[in-house]
C-alpha cells in the first residue's frame, strides 16, 4: 500500500450562499495564484456557506485571502492522507491512530475513481503532536 500522509493546516471563511460565489472566491485565489490542495464547503443556514480550504502554501494563501478581503478563520490543523485506492486502506489508518489512543472526531474524503485517494483527518489539538508521532510525520 502506497500513502503519503502529512500536517495539514486549514482556514476557513464564511460567505454568502449566493450562485456564483464559490466559483468567485475560487477565481480569485487562483488569479493570487494559490493552490488548493483540498477544498469542501458547508451551509451555515439559510444564506451562509462556510468554505474550508487547504492552501499548498499558508503564507501566500493568507497574504492572498487579505487581499481580497476575506476574513478567515485559522490556521487549523489537519492530517491529508494521499494513496493507492485499496481496500481497507483507511481503516488501518484509523487502527493506528486508535491504538495510540487517538480520536478522529471529523474526516472526508474521496477517489478519483482510477487508483488513488484523498483523506483529511480531523483530530483534537491536544492530540495533533500524538497522531502525527503515530504516523510516523
Amino acid at each position: 500500500m502506497a500513502f503519503k500522509i502529512r500536517r495539514a493546516d486549514y482556514y476557513y471563511c464564511i460567505i454568502r450562499d449566493e450562485p456564483g460565489e464559490g466559483y468567485q472566491l475560487l477565481t480569485e485565489l487562483a488569479e493570487l495564484g494559490v493552490n488548493l490542495l483540498a477544498f469542501g464547503g458547508l451551509p451555515l443556514g439559510p444564506d451562509r456557506t462556510q468554505f474550508t480550504m487547504f492552501p499548498e502554501e499558508g503564507k501566500k494563501f493568507v497574504h492572498a485571502a487579505h487581499a481580497a478581503g476575506l476574513p478567515l478563520d485559522g490556521p487549523h490543523h489537519a492530517l491529508l492522507v494521499q494513496g493507492d485506492d485499496e481496500l481497507g486502506a483507511l481503516a488501518r489508518i484509523h487502527e493506528t491512530l486508535a491504538q495510540a489512543g487517538v480520536n478522529v472526531y471529523a474526516s472526508h474524503g474521496v477517489t478519483d475513481g482510477q487508483g488513488s485517494y484523498g483523506y483529511v483527518i480531523h483530530v483534537r489539538p491536544q492530540e495533533y503532536d500524538r497522531a502525527a508521532a503515530a504516523l510516523e510525520i
